[in-house]
This record gives structure tokens, sequence and C-alpha cells, in this order.
């Protein structure tokens, strides 16, 4: 079902090709919604432009345009203000017959769990890089941004009918892994040959001493390289210590992902290892290395340092070994020729903006990257803590993410004990305990995602789980309030009238109605510019149309045909929040 705004845009195109000729079919139209009520419901401004063009008056020419203009089965007669904007009033009759198409009962199991929206034309596999923890290191709260964020947007380009794959690039190798196995088999050396010898916790306390020793100690940092070495030559011993350090870690990191239902496939920097030879060769033979100060490195216009130098790509380090930036050079290539991706998306924080902007410089200058690839870093901002400052524990350290999300339960589940008591309504021990793990993990998501990604936001669990305003309960509570009515007036939204009239009688019902006929553009705009919070905004808007039309149109005390259509409008308000939500990865719940 093709979206009011592209219906719109194919009787203009016709109507430009019929006044000025097939040359002006590709015109930018400037068809956009009015951004005040009082001019209509859309307003298109190429007048202007197309007067320059033509030499003409704007207004001769936006009259010219409504007299080509076939559009009167979707609006009122267009109106020309101003020097030349065209004003679009929507007919209630459209409407109503829009949402009757998308809604109609005999048609729901086709549009149940799409509303409507028809998968892409151009379907294509997309590679996301996301989430990315380090092996031997707790996830914290920076990593639930990139977890979150690409999550999101991975289940927009599913729905889409893209063909996705999650990749979850974790560190699981390098100097680091020399680090911790030299130190363990100092201090703990069952740990490097007994599966859960040490909690995680204890893991990473022993990393953070291992760090502290090869920054300080020059023979344990020779000892820690060798171990390096004989990791990437495969020495059973230490490979069998890699792999119990690595399969720890995951435990540890499903939890967190089941916990939030991430679905990942594990791509971490060893799987590339074996690649990296070859990204050098390569770059050698394409006459693009040059030696820096013992280190083989690309330059790229366009990249300095702080005092103006040019900034070098290293991709061997002096002592012949690889780094972070030869890795990403053998992901792209692998993602591009062995996945045949054909976008490539990563999910970081901006801090690393520049590294993938090199990074992708150089994979362009060797060739690697097709002119029909599109390759992309989408850049996220700081989880601040309500001074402002990045979130941290009292003690300075990175808040633990298993921390956060318990603590999110932990308050829903009071605050809705207490809204029971003060009610008097008494729930199982099952019923608390859901709606409290499925609130807080959704007002942690949401409250992110609500954000524009590239901004830095501030975490309170305060706001974030208040019920009004735009937060995952206010959501969750208008999807609750249509089964409400639902249980209340023992209705069966599938087997509402199949010939039932949508009557937009009321100007809360026309608000409503406009407004769910939009999330087609929604969805698909996501899916271009990569912004779930443009979601989240939406379905804010929503929710607030429904609860001004719940308390302005009664609805199972309506008299027929009014009780049905208003039950239509109900019913599709509750399938469009459910689907928006499940993009973000959010649960919807009965009751509250």
């Amino acid at each position: 079902m093709n979206s009011i705004a592209q219906q719109l845009k194919t009787r203009f195109e016709k109507a430009f090709t019929s006044a000025f000729g097939e040359s002006y079919a590709d015109t930018d139209l400037m068809l956009a919604p009015a951004n005040n009520p009082k001019f209509g419901d859309f307003q298109c401004n190429a007048a202007m432009s197309l007067g320059k063009k033509l030499g003409k008056p704007p207004r001769a020419i936006a009259s010219t345009i409504v007299e080509n203009l076939d559009i009167a089965d979707i609006c009122e007669t267009p109106e020309i203000a101003g020097p030349g904007f065209i004003n679009l009033k929507l007919k209630p009759a459209y409407l109503e017959a829009q949402i009757s198409a998308l809604a109609k009962p005999s048609k729901r199991i086709a549009t149940d769990t799409r509303l409507g929206i028809s998968p892409t034309q151009t379907p294509q596999r997309i590679a996301i890089d996301f989430s990315s923890p380090n092996i031997a290191k707790e996830m914290h709260v920076g990593h639930l941004r990139s977890t979150i964020i690409g999550d999101a947007i991975a289940r927009t380009l599913e729905f889409q009918g893209h063909d996705v794959i999650r990749i979850n690039h974790i560190g699981d190798w390098g100097t680091q892994f020399g680090m911790l196995i030299a130190y363990l088999r100092e201090v703990h050396p069952e740990a490097l040959t007994t599966a859960d010898a040490l909690d995680l916790g204890d893991l990473v306390a022993f990393y953070r001493q291992a760090k502290q020793r090869f920054d300080a100690d020059e023979t344990f940092k020779e000892t820690a390289r060798q171990e390096v070495v004989k990791l990437q030559a495969g020495a059973e011993d230490t490979r069998r210590a890699w792999k119990l350090l690595c399969d720890q870690s995951r435990r540890e990191f499903q939890v967190i992902y089941d916990l939030l239902d991430i679905k990942l496939t594990e791509r971490g920097e060893s799987f590339y290892n074996p690649l990296l030879p070859a990204v050098v060769a390569d770059l050698t033979n394409l006459g693009l290395l040059v030696e820096s100060d013992g280190a083989k490195c690309v330059f790229v216009d366009g990249f300095t340092n702080k005092e103006g130098e040019p900034l070098p790509l290293i991709v061997q380090k002096t002592d012949g070994g690889y780094n972070y930036a030869t890795t990403d050079l053998a992901a792209v290539r692998y993602r591009i020729e062995e996945d045949g991706a054909k976008r490539l998306i990563y999910v970081t924080d901006s801090g690393q903006a520049n590294h993938f902007a090199q990074v992708f410089a150089v994979a362009r200058k060797a060739g690697w990257i097709p002119e029909d690839v599109e390759i992309v870093h989408i850049p996220f901002g700081l989880v601040l803590g309500e001074d402002g400052k990045r979130l941290k524990t009292r003690s300075g350290e990175a808040v633990r993410l298993q921390d956060l999300l318990d603590e999110a339960i932990v308050r829903t589940r009071k605050d809705l004990e207490r809204r029971l008591e003060d009610e008097k309504r008494h729930e199982t021990e099952e019923f608390i305990a859901n709606v409290a793990h499925v609130v807080g993990l959704s007002a942690v998501k949401y409250a992110d995602l609500s954000q524009n990604r590239a901004s830095n936001y501030t975490f309170s669990y305060d706001k974030m789980l208040a019920l009004q305003g735009n937060t995952a309960p206010y959501m969750l509570y208008a999807y609750v309030r249509v089964q409400g009515i639902r249980r209340k007036g023992e209705i069966d939204f599938d087997n509402l009238d199949a010939d039932a009239k949508v009557i937009l009688e009321s100007d809360a019902a026309l608000v409503l109605a406009k407004h769910l006929l939009q999330f087609n553009e929604v969805v698909n705009a996501v899916g271009g510019d990569l912004l779930p919070n443009r979601i989240c905004q939406y379905l804010f808007e929503l929710s607030q149309k429904f609860n001004q039309f719940f308390e302005q149109c009664p609805v199972l005390k309506a008299e027929e045909p009014l009780r049905t259509s208003r039950l239509i409008l109900c019913d599709l308000t509750a399938r469009t929040l459910k689907l928006g939500l499940e993009l973000l990865g959010i649960q919807v719940l009965e009751r509250m």
C-alpha cells in the first residue's frame, strides 16, 4: 500500500509532465506535510523554483500545475497561497477508504504483521556491525548504545525485506591476550586449564593488573609478547587458554543478549586474522604502502594530525604485528567479496569516526569498495549521568551493563508494587515479575533510542520510567488501554463486521487516522537515514493522538455504526504501536 505522500507525488509528476513536458517530469516537487494545519495537510512549493527556470510568475506556474493536477479523489480543491504555495487538504472520504483498506477484517491475514507496508522492491544483503564487546572484560554502559541502536536498525532493515547479517565484531585477539595469559600463568594458572575457574569480574581485575605490569615491567612485556606469538603460531596450551577465556566471556555476554533479546553472529578479530597478511601484501602490490618510522602505512589526502601533518593509517607495526586498522580492512573486503554485502553499516561511538573514515578511504583507494556498495559509519554520543558527566560508578569505573539493567527492573517493580497497593489491586507474583521485566528493559531501550543517536543523552531512571512523556511506559500504556477496551467490551477485533465503514466524524478521529497512515513513510525513512528515533517520535505522537481520541470519542458507549468504526481505529492504533515497538526491540503487555 503506497503512502499518501507517494500517491500525491505520483499525481504531481503526471501534472508536471502534462504542463511542462517530459523534461520537467523529474523536477523536485518540494512536496511535504504542511507545517501548520490551517494550511491543510500537504504543501507543494515547486512553483517558486520553476518560476525562475521558466521566467514566469510563480503563482502563474502554480495555477498551471493545479489545472493539470488530477487529485479530486484524494484532496479538496487545491488552494494557491502567497507567492505560489499549493496547499492540499485531504478529503475525509479518502482517509476513510485508506483506513478501511488497512484495517478491513477480511484482509487481516495479509496485513496484520505488516500493516499494509510492502517489502522493498530492491532487497539488498546488508552487513551491520554492532555491540562488539571485548573478551575478558564485562559489558558496560558504553556497549548499551551500540547494541540497542544496532539491533533497532537491523530489525527495521529486516522488516523492509533486506537480508541482514548481524555481526558481533568482538575483541578476541591481540596483545591483551598475551598480557592476560602471561599474568594468569603466574598468579592463577588453573584459569588457563579449567573452565570458569574464575568469575568474569575476577578476570577483569586480573586483566587490569596485567595491564599495569605490561606498562611498567619490560621483562613482563616481552613475556606477554611471546605469548601472542605462541597464540598466533597455534601453540596448544596457549590456544587452549585463549579458548577457555573466550568461551567464559561469551557465556556472560549471552546473558545480556538474552535479556535484551538481541540476535548476533559472532565474528571476532580472530576470524579475520588469517586474512591480514594478504591485506598488507595487496596494499604493497598496489604501491600504496609507505614505511614511516619502521611501520607500514597508507597516507590518504585529507587526514592530518593536530600539527597539520599528514596522518598515516598504520597497517603493520614496527614489530611486524597487525592492529585494528588491518583487521577492519580485512573485514571490509570479506563482507564485500565473501558475504556479497551491498551496504556495510558500522555502529560505534563517535570517537571512532576518524578511524573508520580513514579505513574506508584506504579501502576505496585500494579499489576494494565497488561503486555499487555503500559503506557508512553510524556514530553515537555518550551516556551521561545526571551530573552531565560520563556515566560512571562512584569509584570512577564504567557502569556494568548487567547492573544497570537489573536496577531498571528493580525500580520498575517497586513502582508497580506501590501503584498496586494504592489501587488496592491484587496481582500474582508472575504478573508483577513479568511487568517489571518488560517495562524496566523497555524503558532503558526506549530512552536511548528516542534520542538522536549522534547526541549525548542523560541517563535518568526517573525520567525513563515515567508514565507521562516520551517514554516506553507511556507507549505501553496506550497499547494496554486498547486491550482494556477489548476486555471490557468483550470485543474480538478479528471478527468485527467485515463491511463496517470507518467514519471520521470528529477532528480527533481525523487527526488519528492521518497519523496512522504515515507509518509507512516513517519506516522507509529509517531504512534510509538509520535514525531509529524517528520511530520513537512517531509512536509518541500516535499515543498522544490516540489518548486525545479516546478522551473525546467514547468507544464502547457509542451507537452503531460509530462504535465499530471507533473500535477499528483503536485496533489499528494498537497494531501500529505493537509493530513500531517490535522494530525497536520492545515487547508489549496486555495489562500493566
